[in-house]
């Protein structure tokens, strides 16, 4: 063999070589522009957050039978969207109830009616490890930011929340000043009680077995209940959903038809009455665009 030879053969082993541990480097990290959107979703993979041009909300007036948990968590995103101080809030509660959809609308009413650059980020809840990575970019970025987890909560031996517990409140740098966590929950403690019971009922010392997991709710200063609405909510939840997008129907044919769905689906609730908007609003071929 020549040394032409030679060395062609050892050119191409280094270069497997390069190409191997580049792919036990994993992806190189993306270049995040935040003036691309507004709303971004964190991909951990390759640490960047990918721009959402078109998210999935519903205007803030169209939101009811939530006024009073509404008018806090507004007041609070806009005492931090123009620099002052403003608490990490949980929301929790009855299922669909509008928790989600509230903090993407008023994300969007706070930016626009206050005219500020207020970005809103969301952490899978699988991801939620991740956070320290995110949170380093997060700090540098030259906006307020709301990092949002939509159903947030923990099963049992599930230790990802110490990086939630960190992120909101602990560790030495502590959570940075540009950013505010806001989590939606079903349960207001982020566990399943009979797996908090079982912990204590097992323990040495009782109360300490469960202090470190229901601490992390104390790291929420806002605690926003919502519980299941009732009758008249539903229904101004209707009406409002059918003034917004001129159905057309009249209001007793619109009401009855709007309980009967709630019947067929075993309660009410702001999902229940979008859903049944929804089948409405196709079968009389009017258009939903919200945006």
């Amino acid at each position: 063999m020549t040394s032409e030879e030679t060395s062609a053969l050892l050119l191409l082993e280094l270069r497997r070589l390069a190409d191997a541990v580049e792919r036990l480097a994993g992806p190189a990290p993306a270049s995040n522009d935040w003036n691309s959107a507004d709303c971004f979703v964190w991909t951990p993979g390759n640490a960047w957050l990918q721009p959402v041009p078109r998210p999935n909300r519903i205007a803030l007036t169209l939101i009811r039978g939530v006024d009073h948990v509404r008018d806090i968590l507004h007041e609070n995103t806009l005492r931090f969207a123009e620099g002052f101080a403003a608490n990490n809030v949980l929301l929790w509660g009855a299922r669909g109830m509008g928790k989600s959809s509230l903090v993407k609308a008023v994300h969007e009413d706070v930016r626009t009616a206050s005219g500020t650059s207020l970005k809103l980020v969301e952490v899978h809840r699988e991801d939620i490890h991740t956070l320290p990575v995110l949170l380093d970019i997060l700090k540098a970025a030259p906006h307020r930011i709301i990092l949002f987890c939509d159903d947030l909560s923990f099963d049992h031996d599930d230790t990802a929340y110490k990086s939630l517990k960190a992120a909101l409140d602990g560790g030495i740098e502590g959570r940075p000043e540009n950013v505010l966590f806001y989590a939606t929950s079903n349960r207001r403690h982020l566990l399943p009680r009979h797996m908090m019971e079982n912990e204590q009922s097992t323990a040495i010392n009782p109360s300490e077995a469960v202090e470190e997991k229901v601490s992390l709710s104390d790291r929420f200063g806002l605690w926003l209940g919502f519980h299941k609405c009732s009758q008249d909510d539903y229904l101004a939840m209707i009406d409002g959903y059918a003034d917004h997008f001129d159905l057309g129907l009249a209001r007793d044919v619109l009401h009855r038809e709007a309980l009967e769905w709630a019947t067929t689906r075993g309660g009410r609730s702001g999902r229940v009455a979008w859903q049944y908007i929804q089948d409405a609003a196709g079968r009389l071929r009017k258009p939903l665009d919200q945006r």
